[in-house]
Parts: structure tokens; sequence; C-alpha cells
């Protein structure tokens, strides 16, 4: 039954069909199965010479047990007949010796997606994915390779010290079954490049630069860009120097912006509802932000990676705002939370939140520091932490103050702290430059009066 494809065989969604049919059969009241499968490959190179190399693969079968009214989860990856048959009794037979939770049930079946079937619904899939070999992957890992041409170059002002890139291809199949008769499935391929280039100036002093691209399709990957961009980064760093404390205008470029919106998300977990250890309590239908913030879950969108049908539930996700001009239009609650606490079943989480542009379309980053005059631009966030339940953060930054518009020189060792209800109510200008590779699509940010520490 094993197969180096990413994609199940027919052998393998017959024994997930399988398990949901014999966990009735031995008494189960009810069940879910959730069958996954991955297979990775990456290739690492250091200064052009390959460095390091790794084959991943990963199949199990998932099983939530419903019997007298208690629930039990079990995971095994181990295919045969007869393991599995013992399996299954004995999950059952432990789950019968778990506490009673009523709240724990399968959701609703007219809240389950009927239109994931192949898997194939989204155009996710990369069908060159399977005529993969080493060659073509070390090939991939190699042809960007700048460390020749540029450690053999006189620059001015500094030197190459180190180049690491790394590629890896991976592609992973779900399929989730439970005995209300859903039966939905994703398939998705996706293509990896990343650089970190260090370097030395004239003083000796070190600095790197990093860069990433990521595509569903092998032929949408970028790789040279990733090494110029890296090494710009770290040129760009040179002379980089401590700056005063005050209240200054923030941009936070769209390549670490998510930093400021996954808090936000996570507030509006149900868990973090019902365990009191969020800062957004009691606060759908409230406006709480700005009015330029609107989060969108842009869910369905054929080819965008990131895009799900259905969450791990098996409930279909929608596309319509999580946040809309500042106000909460929902929290994320599982059937579980919602059978525990009487709030509205909706999807577990955020599929692909899409921060929309503000107050016009079209600006990028540059458009961005015009608009801002002077400030201090953040490219990076280094360490830091918040509080769930209040909302205060506190983070290490780094970037470049900009005057007048433009960039004058490169900053570091700075913090900065606030709240994110305050902070987010200071917004002055949303981008519309989000990298379509990344999960969260966060572009450029613009807030006023932010604390800096330097």
């Amino acid at each position: 039954m094993e197969s180096n494809t990413g994609k199940f065989t027919a052998e393998e969604l017959a024994v997930a069909r399988g398990c949901l049919k014999k966990c009735l059969e031995k008494g189960a009241d009810a069940a879910r199965i959730t069958l996954n499968k991955s297979c990775m490959d990456l290739v690492g190179t250091l200064n052009g010479e390959v460095d390091k190399v790794s084959h991943c693969m990963d199949r199990s079968i998932s099983l939530i047990i419903y019997a007298d009214g208690r629930c039990g989860s079990y995971s095994i990856n181990r295919f045969d007949e007869k393991t599995l048959d013992n399996f299954i009794a004995k999950a059952i037979e432990t789950t019968r010796l778990l506490a009673k939770d009523e709240c724990k049930t399968l959701p609703s079946p007219e809240r389950t997606a009927k239109d994931a079937k192949s898997g194939d619904e989204l155009a996710l899939y990369d069908n060159d994915y399977d005529t993969l070999d080493a060659a073509n992957r070390l090939q991939k890992a190699r042809e960007a390779s700048i460390f020749e041409s540029t450690s053999a170059t006189a620059h001015e002002g500094w030197k190459l010290i180190s180049e690491e890139l790394e590629y890896s291809d991976c592609a992973y199949d779900t399929l989730v079954l439970d005995s209300e008769g859903l039966e939905c499935r994703h398939s998705e391929t996706s293509y990896d490049f990343g650089a970190e280039i260090s370097i030395e100036d004239n003083e000796g002093r070190k600095y790197s630069g990093r860069w990433w691209h990521s595509s569903t399709f092998r032929d949408g990957l970028e790789t040279l860009s990733c090494c110029t961009k890296a090494l710009d980064n770290a040129i760009k760093q040179i002379g980089s120097k401590s700056h005063r404390s005050g209240k200054f205008t923030m941009v936070v470029d769209s390549e670490c912006a998510s930093r400021l919106v996954t808090p936000i998300l996570n507030a509006l977990s149900g868990s973090s509802i019902q365990q009191n250890n969020s800062f957004l309590l009691d606060a759908v239908g409230k406006k709480v932000f700005s009015e330029g913030m609107t989060i969108e879950d842009r869910c369905r969108r054929k080819g965008e990676s990131g895009s799900r049908l259905f969450d791990s539930e098996g409930v279909a996700t929608f596309e319509h705002n999580i946040i809309e001009k500042g106000i909460i239009k929902e929290y994320f609650v599982n059937t579980y939370i919602a059978n525990k606490t009487g709030m509205a079943p909706t999807i577990e989480d955020a599929t692909r939140p899409v921060l929309l542009p503000w107050p016009e379309k079209g600006l990028d980053r540059d458009a961005i520091l015009r608009k801002c005059r002077n400030g201090i631009l953040v490219t990076g966030f280094n360490g830091g932490n918040s509080n769930a339940t209040t909302g205060d953060f506190s983070y290490g930054v780094e970037g470049f103050a900009f005057k007048d518009g433009k960039i004058s020189h490169p900053v570091h060792e700075m913090l900065i702290t606030g709240n994110f209800i305050e902070l987010w109510n200071s917004l002055i200008a949303v981008g519309d430059d989000a990298r379509p590779c990344m999960s969260k699509l966060i572009p450029t940010l613009a807030f006023s009066k932010v604390d800096f520490s330097g």
C-alpha cells in the first residue's frame, strides 16, 4: 500500500472508509475519521554546495470515537486490517472509561461541506509533483546560488561571508469522514525556497538578510530573486544605529505585519472566550477597532494557497468579513464550544484572512512612507510577547528611520510597547501589497503615535 505519490491510493481511501464502518460495528455511537498523508523533500546548500538532503513521508488515521456520552481521540499509522481491528476495539473500550461530556458531538450535517468530494475542487494540486526526482530537486536548489559570482567580486564596504539556501516541496492529502454522512477531501502541493546571506563590513561587523518565496505550482516558484533580495536586505543594515525613544509614526512592512494581526485572531477563538482568556470578550457586534480595519476570510479562491472548503470538523467554510470597519462580526466557535457555551457555531478558525486596503486601494510601502512623511519603518520583530487577556504587548523590532517619506538609515535594538486595541485604533493606512504566498494576506500597515524605546 506504500506509495511515493502525494495523493491517497484507492487502497488507502478504502482503509479509511472501512475504519468508519468498523467503529460503528464495534459499538461506537458515532465517529469521525481523518486520513492524512504528506510527502516532503528538502535540499539545502551552503556556499553553493549541497549541505543537507531529507525525505519525509507520513501517513496516519485519526479517530474520534463517541460512545455512551463520552468521547476519545486516537491516532495510528499502521494500516493492516488485523492491527486496525484491535486498535478500534481498544479505542472504543478506552472511550467508555472516560468521563461523560455530552457537549462533545459531531457537527450538524447541514453545516458540513458537500462540495469537496475529489480534493481538487480548488485546483491546488500540481500534477507535475509526482514526476519530480532527486535530480530535479538538486537543480532547483542550486540554480539560484549567487555565491561564486558575488564572493569573487570586489564590493565597496562589505564582503560576502556565507550563503545558505533551502528548497523544499511538499504534497499533502486530507480526507474527513463521519457517521453522519460527511465525506470531504483536500489535496494541495507547495514549493518553497528560502535564502539567508551573511556579509561583513569593513569594521568586521556582521549582518544577515533573508528572503523566501512559496508557490502552489513549481513553475511559479521564484528562486533567484530570493537570493538577490536577501543580499540586499543584509547590505541595507550596514551602519545601523539606535534611535531615540519617543512616540513615532510606525510603518510595518508587509513581510512581518501579520505579527500584529495574529493576536487579534487568537483573541476571537471560541476556546479563549470560553476560558475568559481573551481581550475581546463580549465584543461581537461592537466597534472595537479603527474603521479602517476590515478582515475578510477569503477562503474559497481557486488556485490560491491556503484556501479550504472545510475545517478539521468538516464544517463548510464561506467567504465573509471577520471584522468589518472595526466591528467584530464573529468568534471562531467549533461544535464543542458551541454546545458548551450556547454560542452559535461558526468555523473553528480563520482560514485565509485578508486585511483589506484603506483608505484607498493601490498603496504600497513606498506610497505609505510618503503619506506618513516621518517615522520608523519596522521590517522585522525580534522576540517579545503579548498578554492574551489584556491585549498588552512588548516586541523587539528592527528596521529603518524615514524622513520626508524616504528611508534615512537603519535602526536596531528598539522596543515597541502598547495595547492592541489602542494600537489598531491609531491605524492610519492599510496598503494593497500583501504577498500572495503568505498564509495571512496582511499588507503594509501604518499607525500613529506608537511608543518606541531605543
